[in-house]
C-alpha cells in the first residue's frame, strides 16, 4: 500500500506504547471512518491557521491603537516612559552617564563631605558612573559630526512669519532670545533662535553637517539617534522649530505682546551629590523630571539656575559657610604652632530657592572651568569643574558658515579655539565694520549689543580703542568712507564685495596744499591717537569734536576753503561742530605753527594715498595688529608696528582673523591653554598657521575678545566680556 493510501490513526485512539493495539485498531476501521477522520483533521488545521491569523491581526490593531493614543496625548513624552519621541533615543540604564568628552570619569571613589548624603536605593554613586562610549564621543567631536544620514524632521517649511520678537518669558523670568511664529494649515508653529535655546533652556547643540537639521541633547541620550529639530534662517538668526518638542516636553506656549511665554511642568530637585575626580570635581543634580536650565560663568563663580523647587533640608546642607571670627593679634614669640587644615578638593556650593526656581552657586577653583550637561534615566544635571571644559563640535550653521570649536595642540599645550569658517563667496553674504554708536565714533558697548544693533548674524571684536575716552585707535573704513584712519603702520584687513581679502600693514598719507604754496602733512584722520601735528576730523567722526589735548587750535574748512579758526581750550571741556560740507583740522603742540598758513579765506586742496597703494581700492578696511602670517610664513614684528614690549610679551586671550587656501575666512577666539594662560602673539601665529592660515591678523584681545553668532557669544559668558568699540560684522540679509 502506498504511503498516501495507508490509513492513519490519531495518537489518542490507542494506549501509549501499545503498537499491536494500534495495528489491530487500524485493521478494524472501515474506509468511511478513515475518510471522516481525514476530513476532521483538515477542518482542525484550517481552524488553527485562521485562529493564528486573527490573533496576529488583533495584536497589530492593538499596537496601532496604542500608538495613535500616544500621539494624541498632550502630556510630556520626554518624561518617564515616553522618552523616544521626536527621534529621541531609548533611555540609558541607570549606570550610564554619557559625558561630553572622552574618559573623564574617574575610577577613584568620591570623598563625600558633610554637605552630602549617601545615595538611597540603587542610585549609582559618582564613582560608579560609566565612562562615555566611542560613539558618544563622535557626536561631540569634529571628526565624526552627527546627523550624517537622513533623520525625519519635526518640520521643514518656508514660513510666512506672523509674529516675532526678541524676548522669551520662561516661567515668569525674562530672557533675550529671538523667536517667531507662523501658520501651517490650522496649526501655529513656534521657533526660537538656536543659541538662545542653548544658553537659556539648556539645549546642547550637537555636531551636524546639515544646516537644515540640528541634533540636540536635552535630557536625552546622544549615543543613539539624537533629537533633531528643523532649522530656519531668518535675518540675523537661525531658528529651531520647537512646536512638537514643546508639546511632548509638556511646555505651554503663548504670546503676550512681543514676548513668547513658555510655561513648563514644575520639577523638583531631589538630591545633590558631589565628589572629586582625577581631572577636577563633579556635582550631580538629581531631578524628578526634565526641566529648563541655564549657566552663567562669572570667572570665579558658576551660577546654574533650574526651573525646579528644592526642599528646605536640601538647601540647609548647602548654605554659605559662616564667616570666621578674627583672631586677636599676638606677639611673634607668643605664636604657637597651629595645625593647618588642608583645603577640600571639592568646590563650595550654595543652593538658593525662590518661586519654583533653584539657583546653585559653585565656586570655581583656579585653573578650572565649568561644564554642564543633562542626562536621562534618572534625569540629572551634571556639573563638572575641569581644566578642559570646552565641548568640541562642528556645526554647519548656515550655507557657507561653519561653527567649530576644538582643542588645538601646540607643543605641550592644548588651546581651546572657537571659530567660524566662512565662505565669503556664498550668495547674499557680506562683511562690514560695525561700532557701538552709528552716529559717532565716541563710545563703547558689549559686542552682543553692537551686533544686534546692526542686525549682524555674526561678529568678532576687531580694532583697538582708548578705553577711557572710548575712541578708536586704528583703521575703520566702510563703503569707501574713513570713519577712523590707520595708525603707526599697523596690520589691517581689507575686502570687497567679490570676496577678495587682503591682509598686510597699512598706512595712510594725507597732505594739505594751500593756495599760498604750502604743503602741510596731516598725520591722523578721525583718530583717538594723539600726537603733536595736524589731525583731521570729518562728519564720519560724528557731529562734533571735543579737544583731546589742551590749547589746540581748531581750523574749520568748508568747500575747500578755511572758514574759521579758534582755540580749543581745555581738554574735554567743549564740543565744536564739524562742518557737514567739509572737515575740522586740529593743530596740536608744535603743529599750532601751521595756523599762520591757514587763515580765513585760504583755499586748500587735500591729497590722500595709502601704502601699499592697492589698499585704497578696497571699500572695507579694519585695522588692529600686529600682522601674524603672510603668504603662509610667520611675519610677526610687533616693534615694527610700534607695540610696546609689555604688549608683545603678554600672554592673553586672543581674537584673530585669517584667510585659508580654500578661499574661506577664519574668525577665531583663542582662550587660555589647559591649566595655564592664554597664547602669546608668537603662539597665536603658530596656532593659526597650523589651522591652515595663509594670511592672519591679530585683533584686540584679553577681556575684549568675543565671538558672536545668532544672538549670543559663543566663546565666553557675557559677564566676563568687556565693552568694545568696533567689530567685524557678518550679514546674511540685505544690509540695514
Amino acid at each position: 500500500m502506498s504511503k498516501r493510501a495507508r490509513p492513519e490513526t490519531r495518537r489518542a485512539d490507542c494506549p501509549r506504547g501499545d503498537a499491536k493495539g494500534k495495528q489491530a485498531s487500524a485493521r478494524l476501521r472501515t474506509p468511511l471512518e478513515n475518510r471522516k477522520d481525514r476530513e476532521d483533521r483538515i477542518v482542525w488545521a484550517t481552524i488553527s491557521r485562521r485562529t493564528i491569523v486573527l490573533f496576529v491581526l488583533s495584536l497589530v490593531g492593538s499596537s496601532l491603537a496604542l500608538a495613535s493614543a500616544n500621539v494624541e496625548t498632550p502630556e510630556s513624552p520626554l518624561l518617564q516612559r515616553r522618552e523616544t519621541r521626536l527621534n529621541q533615543p531609548p533611555v540609558l540604564t541607570k549606570e550610564t552617564l554619557p559625558p561630553p568628552q572622552v574618559a573623564f570619569v574617574s575610577e577613584v571613589s568620591p570623598v563625600l563631605t558633610q554637605q552630602n548624603t549617601k545615595p538611597s536605593g540603587d542610585k549609582p554613586l559618582l564613582s560608579q558612573v560609566s565612562s562615555v562610549s566611542e560613539k558618544a564621543n563622535a557626536l561631540r567631536t569634529l571628526k565624526k559630526p552627527s546627523a550624517s544620514r537622513p533623520v525625519p524632521l519635526l518640520s521643514q517649511v518656508s514660513p510666512k512669519v506672523a509674529r516675532q520678537g526678541t524676548q522669551v518669558s520662561l516661567n515668569g523670568q525674562i530672557y533675550t532670545a529671538a523667536w517667531r511664529q507662523w501658520q501651517v494649515g490650522a496649526s501655529v508653529r513656534t521657533a526660537i533662535s538656536d543659541v538662545g535655546l542653548m544658553q537659556n533652556l539648556g539645549m546642547e547643540l550637537l555636531s551636524t553637517r546639515d544646516f537644515a537639521r540640528q541634533p540636540i541633547q536635552w535630557f536625552s541620550d546622544p549615543t543613539r539617534k539624537p533629537l533633531v529639530l528643523a532649522t530656519q534662517l531668518g535675518g540675523a538668526y537661525r531658528y529651531l522649530d520647537i512646536s512638537d518638542f514643546a508639546k511632548m516636553a509638556g511646555w505651554r506656549l503663548q504670546v503676550a505682546g512681543d514676548k513668547l511665554q513658555i510655561t513648563s511642568v514644575p520639577a523638583r530637585l531631589k538630591d545633590i551629590q558631589q565628589g572629586p575626580q582625577a581631572w577636577g570635581s563633579r556635582i550631580i543634580i538629581d531631578l524628578d523630571r526634565p526641566t529648563p536650565w541655564r549657566v552663567s560663568d562669572r570667572v570665579t563663580e558658576g551660577v546654574i539656575t533650574l526651573d525646579a523647587s528644592a526642599d528646605p533640608a536640601l538647601m540647609d546642607r548647602f548654605k554659605a559657610p559662616p564667616p570666621q571670627p578674627s583672631q586677636p593679634p599676638q606677639e611673634i614669640e607668643d605664636v604657637a604652632p597651629v595645625p593647618v587644615k588642608p583645603q577640600s578638593d571639592l568646590p563650595v556650593l550654595r543652593v538658593e530657592n525662590a518661586q519654583n526656581q533653584t539657583t546653585i552657586r559653585v565656586q570655581i577653583p583656579e585653573g578650572k572651568r565649568i561644564q554642564v550637561f543633562s542626562v536621562p534615566n534618572p534625569n540629572r544635571l551634571v556639573i563638572d569643574l575641569r581644566p578642559d571644559a570646552l565641548l568640541e563640535k562642528e556645526i554647519l550653521w548656515a550655507p557657507g558658515i561653519r561653527w567649530r570649536q576644538q582643542y588645538v595642540n601646540l607643543g605641550q599645550s592644548r588651546f581651546p579655539v572657537v571659530w567660524l569658517e566662512v565662505d565669503p563667496r556664498v550668495n547674499r553674504m557680506s562683511f562690514r565694520p560695525i561700532w557701538s554708536n552709528p552716529a559717532t565714533q565716541v563710545g563703547t558697548a558689549p559686542l552682543i549689543q553692537t551686533a544686534q544693533l546692526w542686525q549682524a548674524a555674526a561678529a568678532i571684536n576687531a580694532g583697538f580703542f582708548n578705553r577711557k575716552q572710548q575712541l578708536p585707535l586704528g583703521a575703520i573704513r566702510r563703503d569707501g568712507r574713513w570713519f577712523s584712519g590707520p595708525i603707526l603702520n599697523r596690520g589691517a584687513i581689507a575686502w570687497n564685495e567679490t570676496g577678495q581679502f587682503k591682509i598686510g600693514r597699512l598706512s595712510l598719507q594725507e597732505t594739505l596744499a594751500t593756495s599760498t604754496g604750502m604743503s602741510l602733512p596731516v598725520l591722523f584722520l578721525n583718530s583717538g591717537y594723539v600726537k603733536a601735528g595736524i589731525s583731521r576730523y570729518t562728519p564720519e567722526w560724528g557731529p562734533t569734536y571735543t579737544p583731546l589735548t589742551d590749547n589746540e587750535i581748531l581750523v574749520f574748512v568748508q568747500n575747500n576753503q578755511v572758514t574759521g579758526q579758534m582755540p580749543g581750550g581745555i581738554v574735554g571741556q567743549s564740543a565744536f561742530p564739524i562742518p557737514t560740507d567739509g572737515y575740522l583740522l586740529t593743530l596740536r603742540g608744535d603743529g599750532t605753527s601751521a595756523a599762520s598758513f591757514l587763515g580765513v579765506g585760504t583755499q586748500v586742496r587735500l591729497g590722500q594715498s595709502t601704502t601699499p597703494t592697492d589698499f585704497a581700492s578696497y571699500p572695507q578696511i579694519l585695522g588692529a595688529g600686529p600682522l601674524l602670517v603672510q603668504n603662509r610664513q610667520i611675519v610677526l614684528d610687533a616693534k615694527a608696528e610700534q607695540f610696546s614690549d609689555a604688549f608683545s610679551q603678554q600672554m592673553a586671550i586672543r581674537s584673530a582673523i585669517a584667510t585659508t587656501t580654500t578661499g574661506t575666512l577664519m574668525i577665531a577666539a583663542i582662550h587660555s591653554r589647559v591649566g595655564g594662560r592664554g597664547p602669546s602673539l608668537a603662539e597665536t601665529a603658530q596656532l593659526l598657521q597650523q589651522m591652515g592660515a595663509i594670511n592672519a591678523l591679530n585683533f584686540d584681545g584679553g577681556s575684549s575678545t568675543g565671538l558672536y553668532l545668532g544672538g549670543q557669544l559663543l566663546d565666553r559668558s557675557p559677564y566676563t566680556a568687556s565693552r568694545v568699540h568696533n567689530a567685524l560684522g557678518l550679514f546674511l540679509a540685505p544690509l540695514p
